[in-house]
């Protein structure tokens, strides 16, 4: 017999197959020698009260074994011979829709203009060593996008878009813990999450697509108004040279394809500027927002995970809210190019570090440019909010002595106008430098920020302090453009056998939601072809 059962435990009594199984028996008035096996289907965590609980729901086996897997398979089938489809980036939205083209009976060929995760990994390394960043491999550039190294984050809002536990099952089909499944905030970790993608990546190669890296399109191959393939860029052997690859086209290169975005516009490609949001990295000691979050001056103990927080409030019309928390993480380097500062968060997983951090944002839409920068006006209209990032991040750059080195502010310091003359220890490994964010940040920041802050020191006793470090300047947070589409075919709104997916194109915004739209085009395009 199976049955599933509702509960809320202790910690100490989560973390144990064995007192979960003891828990049951005496709440249910089950004989525990009956109970064969216990699976945990959600787990989510009650830190409202002083006691701290766990709630759980699991499935419990009494007198038989499980005979199911603890995640549903996927079949790819052989697509070596099939008709094929071109996938323009290998972040979560590009690489899911292979695999979705693939279970359609489509053959993918995937372009990636960054390295592999392996190769990536060493040019992330030389940003703080050299105080460089390489334009094609980078912290958004490469194999997994910008999320395989900044934290695997699996929680997202978008359950209508489409099927999420399918893309949590396809995640721990290629090696990730089935925890993803229970959890209520699933998290991969940064340094499990690239073996996850490498396993991707081999599938798709195994079922006879092809992954093609340091191969950037520079232009879309077109019969008339119609999409039939890309011209690429590709570094090989030393050298470069132009290639073609034709199909339909799949366009999935994340919100910092900034090369891409301008093609687009100079091809007469429609696309409108989208709201987005920038603010800083806030950065306390985990310590700190393990004790105000678990009410709890020893922290979490041995039993609970590195805290999480979420705050959002509205200033002045606009919202200020906590985005991407990485708790027992670190700060990142994330510019794409030269003459910029952007700011990331990540996690292993484990999230063991002695720092915790997120995004403070402040939501910005295209209305607010005039107030937030006269200097977009000659811009076409859609680039404009892109503009304005880009002449932010120079501006970070140039505070921060033109390196990586980026220019932080004590949390209180900040709210109070002040320069902080001396800064904690952090995690960004490039370094930081001392500087007044509340005056160079454009005042519609700088001043919803502050008052966000105060809202948020009262909602959480501790939280606004002088041990916090603000680290300027988080921009990425979504992609600046949207790129149009048909809502029922998923295609351009002029263009036909070109699909905009995923967050470069304005359609999602982390790695699920990016991997829900990367499937749905793929069904999409799959439908094209054999039209």
């Amino acid at each position: 017999m199976i049955q599933e059962y509702q509960i809320r435990v202790l910690p100490q009594q989560a973390a144990s197959e064995q007192e979960i199984v003891q828990f049951v028996a005496r709440e249910k008035a089950i004989d525990a020698r009956t109970v064969k096996h216990v699976r945990v289907l959600k787990r989510s965590i009650d830190a409202r009260q002083r006691t701290i609980f766990v709630n759980l729901k699991v499935r419990v086996y009494i007198n038989e074994m499980p005979e199911d897997d603890a995640f549903v398979h996927t079949h790819y089938p052989m697509v070596a011979d099939a008709p094929q489809a071109v996938v323009v980036g290998a972040g979560p939205g590009g690489l899911f829709a292979a695999l979705r083209l693939i279970e359609a009976g489509i053959k993918p060929v995937v372009i990636e203009r960054g390295k592999n995760v392996h190769d990536r990994k060493r040019d992330l390394a030389l940003i703080t060593k050299t105080q460089q960043v390489d334009p094609e491999s980078n912290y958004c550039f490469g194999e997994g996008g910008a999320g395989a190294y900044s934290d695997g984050k699996l929680y997202t809002r978008s359950k209508k878009r489409g099927n999420v536990e399918k893309i949590l099952n396809v995640f721990c089909q290629h090696g990730a813990s089935t925890a993803i499944l229970a959890d209520a905030h699933p998290h991969i970790g940064t340094d499990r999450l690239p073996g996850v993608i490498e396993n991707m990546r081999n599938t798709i190669r195994r079922c006879g697509g092809e992954v093609h890296f340091q191969t950037c399109m520079t232009s879309l191959l077109m019969q008339g108004e119609r999409v039939v393939g890309v011209h690429a860029r590709q570094h090989a052997d030393g050298g470069e040279r132009e290639v073609e690859f034709t199909g339909p086209v799949i366009l999935a290169t994340g919100h910092s394809a900034r090369d891409v975005y301008r093609y687009l516009q100079a091809s007469n490609v429609e696309m409108e500027a989208k709201g987005i949001a920038v603010g800083v990295r806030l950065e306390h000691p985990s310590m700190l927002i393990d004790q105000i979050q678990y009410h709890n001056r020893n922290g979490r103990g041995r039993y609970l995970p590195a805290a999480e927080y979420s705050f959002v409030t509205q200033v002045e019309g606009r919202g200020v809210y906590s985005f991407c928390m990485c708790p027992g993480g670190f700060v990142i380097p994330a510019a794409t190019g030269k003459q910029q500062i952007v700011v990331n968060g990540m996690s292993p997983s484990n999230r063991g570090t002695q720092w915790s951090n997120s995004g403070m944002v402040v939501e910005l839409h295209p209305e607010d440019l005039p107030a937030l920068s006269a200097d977009v006006a000659d811009v076409p209209e859609a680039l404009r909010m892109m503009a304005f990032q880009e002449q932010l991040e120079r501006t970070c750059w140039q505070q921060g002595n033109m390196r990586q080195t980026a220019p932080a502010q004590r949390m209180a310091d900040f709210v109070n106008g002040r320069l902080s003359y001396d800064l904690p220890r952090s995690s960004y490994a490039p370094g930081l430098i001392s500087s007044p964010l509340h005056f160079w940040l454009p005042p519609f920041v700088a001043k919803r920020l502050q008052e966000g802050f105060k809202k948020f020191g009262k909602m959480s006793h501790g939280f606004l302090t002088n041990e916090a470090v603000l680290i300027a300047v988080e921009t990425r947070t979504s992609s600046p453009v949207r790129v149009l589409r048909n809502g029922e075919t998923l295609q351009h709104v002029r263009l036909s056998g070109l699909f905009p997916c995923g967050e470069g194109a304005g359609y999602a915004g982390g790695i699920v939601s990016a991997g829900v739209d990367g499937e749905r085009c793929a069904e999409m395009c799959a439908a094209y072809i054999h039209s």
